[in-house]
């Protein structure tokens, strides 16, 4: 934990990195003030890296803390106040506050000192800062190296992979910072070494898979030069932007292009024009982004344009909480836009499926001349974990375009009445000339504002997502197939889901969890599993009204956006578990509220 700028991400970075290459199972969690330049030791400016490391893969951030390294006491209450530390921790904290010459931070130490010593912390003063200044002139811009020394002697990584992924973080600087910054590192170690007995091994997990390293957004990154999508138009926004840093190291070595717009709108209307070139193009965004994008996406569904739309989502509403992950863009991606505009949303729930989910969404797309949205969030987006090395596969990629005549009275949008599936034209095919327009149109893509023209191209454009999932299984149930409660998830919530189940069910309660992928259109068979269940409740990170609080009744309670969709899908009384806390959920909170529901004397399903 840091002040901002003080470079707490990249310590924790490396630490996670070469504990997965070293066979580790690892998920971290960048934890980022809202403001760029918060004001210093203040612990709403805290600045951090969480990192679960264990032998077996690992899915989630846990409950709590066992070992924090703090450059400030007030960074540290920052996590001590929500709870974040186990009652047990051990704290590494910078020293040099205690005797600071201004009497205010002196002051300000004894408080946060006098606050921490009601747990039972084990509290260590390491002086970082004298410890630095024997290296660099500026302790600031050292501390991170220091700190990642420490750890690497207490949990016995690999020095030789340290200096390796030193290396290629800093990759662009000079050869002098790289020395500097592994002088530290092997001063941290060092001084760790001599005066702290703390050692912790995590044996790393057993297997002969290749494996790769990676967060959401360079898996997203990823998969979309797998697929074979070639051009990325976007404008930056946290925490959206990194999918594109990652495109624009790679993307012209396989023949793509990352273009930054002049904002939103000519980001999605630069995607939609690459799409109307013949291939699949796709636009990057966060939550306020989405909503610039709304009426180019209305018009994507009038024309039936293939595009592929990525929205990573952070708190909201408006700016909301930049950093900060949330799932509250459920209903805005799927009902946001004018009119009736039937289109496909898919949800990754782990950092592999960011890279897969790109290879399927493109597809889809393309298939069902359909725009396809991909919701990630900030916790996937950020949080690096690894997972097996995807086998390239040549059927991920897209056909090359058809310029073959078009034949003789085929229309720009012959519908398959049974499907609503139609050829797309591409221009320059001889023979294929035709209107492209957000106006409603007919089968040959002439202007018509007859009512029978209207209700059949409406009914072709819904028809196709009935047909998608007519092609769709239905989620696999983790625990047993009936119980008393079933758990429904989606998105970055999986493994802490799974883990709550797993404890929930050790306490011999009979509960299980489903997770979906597909939320437009969603996946089969739904209200045939809820039926196996006394009780159903998703759980999300989005808000919904507690039951009990003033004026909240059955009838006005704002619920979960899942549970809203599923209740109107199936039909069935389905319950909500939500919180916007600015951070991923944790286990043991999940599994109170099962304990909760169970116990409650709710409606059954």
């Amino acid at each position: 934990m840091s002040d901002s700028g003080e470079g707490a991400q990249k310590c924790g970075q490396i630490f996670g990195a070469v504990s997965a290459k070293m066979g580790n199972g690892v998920w971290t969690v960048e934890i980022i003030p809202a403001e760029i330049q918060p004001p210093a030791r203040v612990p709403e400016g805290a600045s951090g890296y969480r990192i679960r490391v264990g032998s077996t893969p690992v899915t989630n951030w846990g409950d709590a803390t066992r070992l924090a390294v703090a450059f400030n006491e007030q960074v540290l209450l920052a996590r001590h106040r929500v709870d974040a530390l186990a009652p047990d921790a051990v704290l590494l904290v910078e020293n040099k506050w205690a005797t600071d010459e201004d009497p205010d931070i002196r002051a300000a130490w004894e408080r946060a000192m006098t606050e921490l010593s009601g747990r039972n912390y084990r509290i260590v003063p390491v002086p970082m800062e004298e410890q630095c200044l024997t290296v660099v002139d500026n302790p600031r811009k050292g501390k991170n190296m220091f700190a990642l020394g420490m750890l690497a002697c207490i949990y016995a990584r690999d020095m030789d992979r340290v200096r390796e992924q030193i290396a290629y973080t800093f990759r662009k600087k000079s050869e002098e910072v790289y020395r500097s910054n592994v002088a530290l590192v092997e001063l941290g170690y060092a001084w760790a070494e001599q005066h702290l007995d703390l050692r912790i091994e995590i044996l790393p997990a057993v297997t002969t898979d290749s494996l790769v390293v990676m967060n959401g957004n360079e898996a997203l990154g990823l998969g979309a030069i797998a697929s074979g999508m070639e051009l990325c138009a976007m404008y930056p926004i946290t925490p959206a932007t990194s999918v594109s840093h990652y495109l624009s190291e790679v993307f012209e070595r396989f023949g793509g292009i990352v273009h930054q717009a002049e904002d939103e709108i000519a980001a999605v209307g630069v995607a939609i024009g690459a799409s109307y070139a013949g291939k699949v193009a796709f636009t990057i965004t966060s939550g306020p982004g989405l909503a610039l994008k709304t009426e180019f996406l209305g018009l994507a569904a009038m024309i039936e344009m293939p595009l592929v739309l990525v929205e990573v989502q952070r708190g909201g509403p408006s700016t909301g909480l930049p950093t900060k992950v949330e799932q509250s863009d459920l209903l805005a991606a799927l009902f946001g836009q004018t009119g009736d505009a039937p289109h496909v949303i898919i949800a990754p729930a782990t950092i592999e499926e960011c890279f897969h989910v790109m290879i399927t969404a493109r597809r889809i797309a393309e298939t069902f001349r359909a725009v396809v949205m991909v919701l990630s969030d900030a916790n996937l987006a950020t949080g690096v974990t690894p997972f097996t090395r995807p086998k390239p596969d040549e059927r991920w990629m897209a056909e090359p375009i058809d310029l073959a005549p078009v034949p003789e009275g085929q229309k720009a949008y012959q519908w398959d009445p049974r499907t609503g599936l139609s050829t797309r034209i591409i221009p320059g095919q001889p023979g294929g000339m035709h209107t492209v327009t957000g106006l409603s149109h007919d089968e040959g893509s002439k202007v018509a504002y007859s009512s029978g023209v209207h209700q059949r191209s409406s009914a072709m454009r819904s028809r196709k997502l009935a047909v998608l999932q007519s092609l769709l299984q239905p989620p696999p149930v983790y625990g047993d197939a009936k119980g008393d409660l079933l758990i429904v998830g989606w998105g970055s919530t999986k493994g802490a889901i799974e883990e709550a189940v797993d404890r929930a069910r050790a306490e011999g309660l009979r509960v299980s969890s489903t997770h979906l992928r597909f939320l437009s259109p969603l996946e089969p068979g739904l209200k045939d599993i809820f039926r196996q269940f006394r009780k159903v409740m998703t759980v999300e990170i989005n808000y919904s009204d507690e039951p009990g609080d003033p004026f909240i009744t059955e009838e006005n309670r704002r619920r979960g956006q899942l549970s809203m969709l599923l209740r109107n899908a199936t039909l069935v009384d389905v319950d909500c578990w939500t919180r916007v806390p600015g951070e991923p959920l944790r286990p043991g909170a999940i599994v109170e509220a099962i304990r909760g529901q169970l116990a409650s004397g709710g409606r059954e399903s």
